[in-house]
């Protein structure tokens, strides 16, 4: 999968871009880890019930140069991609996803527009 600047999930509310205001900094102290090659991730595990290991696995990687991300979720062992917007049986879900991402636009690593 390429680094894109926009990336819309399939059944997603929103589009997502790389904010112009984008800071290695932010993105640090967002706990975002530095890979060997210089891309910055973050790895979240989506669960309906807290700490209980069962969930989906949420993972942004930033390009080094702050020029394009990815973005996608899939199960646990991270192979198959899973939407958890197609239905509100993964209501919790959507809401704990929109949640993260929220708090990432409020720090301007990305920004987002309504579908």
């Amino acid at each position: 999968m390429a680094f894109e600047k926009s990336i819309s999930l399939k059944d997603c509310q929103y589009t997502y871009t790389i904010d112009p205001n984008i800071k290695k900094y932010t993105l640090k102290d967002l706990t975002f880890s530095e890979s060997k090659v210089g891309h910055y991730e973050l790895s979240r595990l989506l669960e309906e019930v807290p700490n209980s290991g069962k969930g989906f696995l949420l993972k942004i990687v930033i390009h080094k140069e702050l020029t394009g991300f990815k973005l996608n979720i899939t199960d646990q062992s991270g192979l198959r991609l899973v939407n958890i917007f197609k239905s509100d049986d993964h209501k919790i879900l959507q809401d704990k996803f929109y949640f993260l991402m929220d708090s990432l636009v409020e720090r301007q690593v990305f920004t987002k527009k309504e579908q």
